[in-house]
Parts: structure tokens; sequence; C-alpha cells
């Protein structure tokens, strides 16, 4: 089971490489945060104090998880060699770079990103 530590750099950091399966299933709890607050919004009447409430956790569902899903791919693309400024393509074509590069192999061996994948640089 994962540390503390291990999560934070998992979804917050910049830094280092993951490989394709560890970025497909962060990618689907990403993913699962940002429709669960929609859902409950969808079950509630609009003008309820609850409608306002899974609004909010919408808000800062989408918040957490555009930064999130930046941090996957930048260390998604650190396993193919390439820069964190091109996960910035994720905000457009967001999917289906998803299913891209959770298929794809990144480089075997170290590359300048670090020294294998799934372990912070």
């Amino acid at each position: 089971m994962p540390d503390r530590k291990q999560l934070i750099w998992l979804f917050f950091s910049l830094r280092g490489r993951i490989s394709p399966a560890v970025y497909f299933l962060a990618g689907l709890l990403v993913f699962i945060m940002q429709i669960f607050p929609l859902y409950r919004l969808a079950l509630v009447p609009p003008e309820s104090a609850a409608a306002q409430g899974w609004g909010l956790a919408l808000l800062a569902s989408l918040l957490f998880s555009t930064w999130a899903n930046l941090a996957l791919t930048a260390k998604r693309l650190h396993d193919f060699g390439r820069p964190t400024a091109w996960a910035l393509v994720t905000l457009v074509l967001g999917f289906i770079v998803f299913i891209v590069l959770s298929l794809v192999k990144g480089d075997a061996g170290p590359n300048k990103y670090g020294t294998r994948p799934d372990a912070p640089a």
C-alpha cells in the first residue's frame, strides 16, 4: 500500500516517471473524482441546499483533477523523455491523450527524468 508521500508525489508533483498501468489506474481514480459530484448534483433538486454543496464539491474536484491530470501526464511523458510542457495538450485533447499514454510503453532504462518509472526522481 502506498504511503502518503507517494500519493502526494503521484498526484501533485511534476517530477519523475510513471508506467502505463499506474497512469491508467491513477487517471481512472481522478476521473471518478470528477464524475461522482456531477452524478450527485444531478440527483438533487436544483434549488436545494444540497445542490449548492454538490456544486461546490464539483468545483473543488475539477480544480484538483485538472492539476492531477497535468501532473500524471507530465510524469507519463517523462517516461518517453518528453518535457512537462507537453502535458498542457491534455487540457484540449484529454481523453484521447489518456488512452494513448495508457497503451504505449515508455523508454527502457533511465532517462533525464528519472532512473525508473513509478518512483520519485
